[in-house]
C-alpha cells in the first residue's frame, strides 16, 4: 500500500475549499479552480482531488466543468445526468454546455 504524502492531502483540502467558495448558481472550470487555489496549470490535479470526495460530501463538485463548459463525467445516474440535475436545482441550465454556458454562469 502506498502511503499518502501530507502535501497531497493539503492540496486536496485547498482545492475542496476553493470549490466550496463557488457560489450557488455559478460554474468554474477545472483550470479556474486550480488558478484560484494557487495551482496554475493544475486542472488535472483538481479533477483528481474531486474524484477523492466521498459520495456524501458537501463539496459542490458539480459546479466544476471542463474548459469547454461541459461535464467531464460519463453519462448516467452518477455522472452527467446527476450533475445536470444538481445544477438545474440552482438555476444553471447546462444543456449541451459550451462557451455560452460559461459566459452566463462562470464565476
Amino acid at each position: 500500500m502506498t502511503k499518502k504524502h501530507p502535501m497531497d492531502t493539503d492540496l486536496d483540502q485547498r482545492i475542496w475549499l476553493t470549490v466550496c467558495a463557488i457560489p450557488a448558481g455559478k460554474l468554474s472550470t477545472y483550470g479556474d479552480v486550480a488558478e484560484r487555489a494557487g495551482l496554475p496549470g493544475a486542472a488535472r490535479r483538481v479533477g483528481a482531488a474531486l474524484r477523492k470526495l466521498p459520495p456524501d460530501s458537501a463539496v459542490p463538485w458539480y459546479r466544476v466543468v471542463n474548459a469547454s463548459g461541459k461535464s467531464s463525467l460519463p453519462t448516467g445516474r452518477n455522472g452527467t445526468d446527476r450533475q445536470r440535475r444538481l445544477l438545474a436545482d440552482e438555476g444553471v441550465l447546462l444543456g449541451s454546455g459550451g462557451v455560452s454556458v460559461l459566459k452566463r454562469y462562470r464565476w
